[in-house]
C-alpha cells in the first residue's frame, strides 16, 4: 500500500476513534441533561475537520519503528488530536479569534448565544469561560483516550514520559507567547526579536505538531537511542518549518482554504519571525506603517493589503521561504538516518513531510 493511500486510510480511522469517544462522553455527560452536552457540541464541530498530521506523525513513529499493536496505536495517535483541539479552543480565547476552520470559534459561539437568549452578565465572559471549559474537557479526554487505547503496558509506559512532557510544555509555551505579546518588541534588537519569536515557535507549536507525537509512537515501539536521537532532529527542524509555513498562512492565506480571515495573524498583532524579518528589513517609514496597524481588530482590506505589500517588498517572506526550505531539507536529511525505520515508515514520514511544509490549509 502506498504512503499517500495509508494516510488516507488513517484518518479516517482516527475520524471513526474520535467519533466513537465522542459518543461514550456524550453518554457520561447525558445525567446532567441538554445544557450538559452543549460543550460537547462544539467539541464536535472543531473535531469534524483537520487533516490529522498529529496523529499521523504519533501512528508512524510507533509502526514505522516495528510496533505491532495497530489498532491500539491508531487509539493512542487519536490521543493526539483531542489535545490539539484543546490548544485550539485554548488559543482561540487568548487571540480573541472569531473563526476557526470556517467557523465560529466556541468562544464566539457561546458569546453568541449568551446574547441571543438575554442571559444575564458579559456575553464575552461567558463566551471565554465556556471556551475554556471545552478545552479542558478536550485535555481530560487526551488522557482517558491514551490510558485507554490498548497498547500493552510496557509500551504505555515507555511513551507516557514524552506525553507528559508534551503538555507541559505547550502550557509554558503558550505562556510564553502572550508574555511576550504583552512586553513588547522594543527592548530586543533584530537577532533577540527572531530567536524569541523562534523559541515560541518551538515551544508552542513545533515540539508538539511534530517532535512529541513522532516521539511518543516510536518511545512505545521501542526506538533505541540513536534513532531517537534523530527523529527527535527531524521533527524539531520540520515541526518549526510547519509553524512558519502556518506564519506564511495567516498573513497570505485564502480564508476559503485556511477558514480564517484573510490576515487574520496581523489583527490579532502576533509576533512572528515573519514580522521580525520585515521589521529588519523594511525602510524606517514602512517600519512605522506596519507596527502602527499591527494588532488592530478592526484592519479592513486595504489595510492588509497595504501591510502585506510591506512585508513582500522587504524580502522579508522571500527570507522566510528560505527558512522553510533549509528546515525542510535538514528534516529529510536526518530521517534518512534513521536506521531502524521500516521502508514503509521512511515512505509516510516522507510523504507527511510534504504534506506539513507545502499545505495550503
Amino acid at each position: 500500500m502506498s504512503a499517500p493511500r495509508d494516510l488516507q486510510q488513517l484518518r479516517r480511522r482516527v475520524q471513526s476513534e474520535i467519533e466513537t469517544e465522542l459518543a461514550h462522553q456524550r453518554g457520561v455527560l447525558a445525567e446532567l441533561g441538554e445544557e450538559g452536552v452543549a460543550l460537547l457540541d462544539v467539541i464536535t464541530t472543531l473535531l469534524s475537520g483537520g487533516k490529522r498530521l498529529r496523529a499521523a506523525f504519533c501512528y508512524w513513529g510507533y509502526r514505522g519503528l516495528g510496533g505491532t499493536h495497530d489498532d491500539a496505536a491508531a487509539r493512542a495517535a487519536t490521543a493526539m488530536e483531542f489535545f490539539q483541539a484543546a490548544a485550539l479552543l485554548h488559543d482561540d480565547v487568548m487571540d480573541d479569534s472569531a473563526v476557526r476552520r470556517g467557523a465560529p470559534t466556541a468562544l464566539v459561539h457561546f458569546s453568541y448565544r449568551h446574547e441571543a437568549l438575554g442571559w444575564l452578565g458579559r456575553p464575552s465572559r461567558f463566551g471565554q469561560a465556556a471556551a475554556i471549559l471545552a478545552g479542558d474537557l478536550c485535555l481530560v479526554w487526551t488522557d482517558e483516550v491514551m490510558a485507554t487505547c490498548g497498547l500493552p503496558v510496557g509500551e504505555l509506559a515507555r511513551a507516557r514520559r514524552c506525553f507528559d512532557d508534551m503538555r507541559t510544555q505547550l502550557m509554558a509555551g503558550q505562556f510564553l507567547d502572550i508574555l511576550h505579546s504583552a512586553r513588547g518588541w522594543d527592548e530586543f534588537d533584530h537577532a533577540a526579536r527572531v530567536e524569541t519569536a523562534r523559541r515560541i515557535v518551538r515551544y508552542k507549536s513545533a515540539k508538539y505538531s511534530v517532535e512529541q507525537p513522532l516521539l511518543i509512537g516510536a518511545d512505545a515501539a521501542g526506538v533505541d537511542a540513536a534513532d531517537r536521537v534523530r527523529l527527535s532532529a527531524y521533527g524539531l527542524e520540520l515541526g518549526e518549518a510547519f509553524q512558519l509555513r502556518d506564519d506564511v498562512l495567516g498573513v497570505y492565506g485564502d480564508p476559503d482554504q485556511t477558514g480564517k480571515p484573510a490576515g487574520d495573524d496581523l489583527r490579532e498583532g502576533k509576533y512572528t519571525v515573519l514580522i521580525a524579518l520585515t521589521l529588519a528589513r523594511c525602510s524606517p517609514a514602512d517600519a512605522q506603517r506596519l507596527t502602527q496597524r499591527l494588532g488592530r481588530a478592526d484592519l479592513c482590506p486595504a489595510d492588509i493589503d497595504a501591510m502585506r505589500t510591506i512585508i513582500t517588498d522587504s524580502g522579508a517572506l522571500d527570507a522566510l521561504e528560505e527558512m522553510i526550505t533549509a528546515g525542510t531539507r535538514a528534516a529529510q536529511a536526518e530521517l534518512a538516518k534513521v536506521a531502524g525505520l521500516s521502508q514503509e515508515g521512511h515512505e509516510a514520514l516522507g510523504e507527511l513531510t510534504l504534506l506539513t511544509t507545502s499545505r495550503t490549509t
